[in-house]
């Protein structure tokens, strides 16, 4: 209910609540570091140089305000809206939840001179609050330890944390938050003295910007807090991230509405001002100004009002015009002030118009080739017997072998078949109206029945064709499923790129899954065992017995016959597949700009950094 789930996901969130707690502190400008360490016994450590948690008694509790804050929900100071001004933190339920979620965990607070500590075990206090020792600085220190019967895994990832802790020093300029595992040695630090300035050049480190100068403003308005950053690049995508109170409004919300407004009337007025849409062009709709785009909507609100299916949307109405307000003098003062780049912007605008005109025109074309023939579902879709969304599942198989194999051994009832033929296009690369007239593309966009999304293709301004709508899905799972080769898995990053940047809501809702068949069989007498990486085959050999076992390593789904690739890979009792999930947009956008775009140098050190990761390598 607080952290979302008890897989991957939630336990991540256990450090979140305890950071945004410290940077509630640093908001408030009483705190300029913090510290993450992930510690080998699997705890971690989260410590700040802010105030410390008051351990005085409260008012009303009767015990140390401490404990209160530690074992209480919704008693921390975020909810006194005297003690912030604004405050961040998903729930507001922060360290409670942690506490209730952790085996053991201790605090020690640093204030007035005098270090307090409590420990706890499952959210129960093992003694009281008692002082143990002198320091001058103040401050928090926090160590917790996951409750395995809670959690399906206890593990944390270092890079999952680093990944969220980089975008908060993004988004709290001259904030210090180092990141240490004790386990593996590695530490590092993020500082950006410049901000919103450096998280846009970070969006934009693979691509090719229209303008050096990255655009930026920060305003208060009756108490609320806006900055922007932004600049154009050549790509034909945008990548906008929002938030509110440092929390990633992945839904947007009213400041991103503000924003988008401000930007597609600054743009269409300075271009009719200028004459640069000729005789009688028409003006740019509102996906046409976001080719292109990097941008960072940062708005600190003192009361934020969320909503969304995940509490991750920004509701406050008063947002929008004071956003768009804000907006509107900024880009109209760095229009005047840089025509030759003003001039570039409403050009990529015009451009995208007509891009997004000549998509419309494929998608209407694709709509009636799929009347005329007679029917609305590619001719190679193997369906299902079952209507409920919900009860069924579409894989997505590689090549026509693999294809073949999957319908013969497949629960017809509630699993449909797609094969799909060579790679797909990368749509990081290409233009709306080249995404559209895709056959493979055009294929799983028809079979799924739920539209598309993303830039250009609906959207608060443009309602041609409604966007990507979820509850017209047809299938309640969609899984890839492709050979454990080099190829498979460039295939499979491939539709990883369409998904994030066409049905992103498919990956946020959680209907997307990755199909994990087997690398190995090995065989002894009548005995089969399948291991789906050499680790796993070494423990089966070992249980087994090596002698007189034969290996094979499956080099394709299409080597596999109908009912192996049920029993490894579509039995829904013994599978193994990876729901695909999105942590962090920021990170998610990076990773791809930097696998499916033009740079080939951030490409290869991205390969040499991760080299050392790679299970299964095909060489």
């Amino acid at each position: 209910m607080y952290i979302g789930d008890t897989g991957r996901r939630g336990l991540h969130h256990l450090v979140y609540e305890v950071v945004d707690n410290s940077i509630d502190e640093a908001m408030a400008g009483f705190c300029d570091k913090i510290s993450v360490k992930l510690h080998k016994d699997g705890s971690v450590t989260v410590e700040d140089n802010g105030r410390g948690i008051p351990v005085d008694k409260h008012p009303t509790q009767k015990k140390s305000a401490l404990e209160v804050v530690m074992t209480m929900l919704h008693a921390g100071g975020k909810f006194d809206k005297h003690s912030y001004k604004v405050s961040g933190g998903l729930h507001g339920v922060g360290v409670s939840v942690v506490n209730a979620l952790s085996e053991w965990c201790k605090v020690e607070v640093s204030r007035d001179g005098t270090v307090y500590a409590q420990s706890y075990t499952r959210g129960t206090p093992d003694g009281k609050v008692k002082p143990i020792g002198k320091r001058k600085k103040s401050g928090n220190r926090t160590t917790f330890y996951p409750d395995s019967e809670i959690f399906e895994d206890i593990d944390f990832d270092f890079e999952t944390v680093t990944s969220r802790t980089r975008e908060l020093a993004f988004l709290n300029a001259g904030l210090s938050i180092v990141i240490t595992d004790e386990r593996s040695g590695e530490s590092v630090e993020y500082r950006f003295k410049d901000g919103l300035r450096q998280f846009v050049k970070f969006i934009n480190e693979n691509a090719k910007p229209l303008h050096s100068k990255i655009v930026h403003f920060e305003k208060t308005r009756d108490d609320t807090v806006v900055e922007v950053a932004l600049q154009y690049n050549d790509s034909y995508h945008a990548s906008i991230y929002s938030y509110a109170n440092n929390i990633n409004t992945v839904e947007g919300g009213t400041h991103l509405t503000g924003f988008k407004q401000a930007l597609t009337r600054t743009i269409n007025t300075y271009g009719e001002k200028n004459n640069l849409f000729g005789k009688g062009g028409a003006t740019v709709q509102g996906d046409d100004c976001l080719e292109g785009l990097a941008a960072v909507v940062s708005v600190k609100v003192k009361e934020p009002q969320f909503e969304g299916q995940t509490k991750t949307k920004l509701g406050n109405s008063e947002v929008k015009g004071i956003v768009a307000s804000i907006v509107g003098e900024g880009l109209q003062e760095f229009f005047e002030e840089t025509p030759s780049v003003a001039k570039k912007i409403v050009s990529k605008a015009i451009s995208s118009s007509q891009a997004r005109a000549a998509a419309r025109k494929a998608r209407d074309l694709a709509r009636r080739k799929s009347v005329l023939e007679g029917g609305s579902l590619p001719g190679k879709l193997a369906d299902c017997s079952i209507t409920d969304p919900d009860l069924c599942e579409l894989y997505l198989v590689e090549g026509d072998s693999a294809g073949g194999s999957a319908k013969l051994g497949r629960d017809r009832r509630f699993q449909a078949i797609l094969p799909l033929r060579g790679k797909i296009l990368n749509v990081f690369k290409a233009r709306l109206d080249k995404v559209f007239h895709n056959q493979e593309i055009g294929t799983i966009i028809t079979a799924l029945g739920a539209g598309v999304g993303g830039v250009g293709v609906g959207g608060d301004d443009d309602n041609d064709n409604g966007g990507f709508d979820l509850s017209k899905l047809r299938y309640g799972r969609t899984i890839i499923m492709t050979d454990a080769d080099v190829d498979g898995a460039h295939i499979r990053t491939l539709l990883l790129t369409f998904f994030y940047r066409f049905m992103r809501e498919l990956i946020e809702t959680g209907h997307l899954y990755i199909a994990q068949p087997p690398l190995y069989r090995v065989k002894k007498g009548k005995e089969e065992h399948y291991a789906y990486d050499e680790k796993e085959m070494a423990k089966v050999l070992k249980r087994v017995g090596r002698e007189g076992a034969t290996i094979q390593r499956f080099k394709g789904l299409g080597e596999m016959n109908p009912d192996q690739l049920w029993s490894t890979t579509m039995d829904p009792e013994r599978r193994v597949m990876l729901q695909v999930a999105i942590e962090s947009a920021a990170e998610a956008d990076h990773v791809f700009s930097i696998l499916m775009g033009d740079a080939v140098e951030p490409r290869r050190e991205f390969i040499e950094t991760h080299a050392k990761q790679v299970r299964n390598l095909d060489v």
